[in-house]
């Protein structure tokens, strides 16, 4: 059942810093074409306190809109491969079906564990690319 009524975020921190911090987020997401979750896991577990498998469901709340907006961007500048990212989807969906479903079943030192992996991971591979 949805809980509307766990506002973390709105108890520990004045709208002000929530609108800032979103607006960062936007502009990375924007600038990278994605990534932005990445930066709002750590946001909301550090400096929010909130739990590592709540903040990376929230993160990926708030991740969507964004990601439509930029995504609209990039195809008014015809920067989109549709042929390309059709198929990428369907793999996504089901991995993230997947994703979501082992996000509840493990624990939060387990599921923070696999963030860090691959963040750095994917750290490691952008360096040597």
């Amino acid at each position: 059942m949805l809980d509307f009524t766990h506002n973390t975020l709105m108890k520990k921190c004045k709208t002000w810093q929530i609108v800032f911090f979103g607006a960062l987020i936007g502009l990375i997401n924007g600038f990278f074409g994605g990534g932005g979750g990445m930066i709002v896991v750590p946001l909301l577990t550090k400096f929010f306190g909130m739990e590592q498998k709540r903040a990376q469901a929230t993160a990926l709340f708030v991740i969507l809109p964004i990601s439509l907006v930029s995504t609209i961007v990039y195809m008014c500048y015809n920067s989109v491969d549709f042929s390309s990212g059709w198929p990428v989807i369907v793999g996504i969906v089901a991995g993230g079906v997947v994703g979501a479903l082992l996000l509840n079943k493990l624990k939060n030192n387990i599921v923070r564990g696999i963030f860090i992996f691959f963040m750095l991971l994917g750290g490691i591979v952008m360096l040597f690319r």
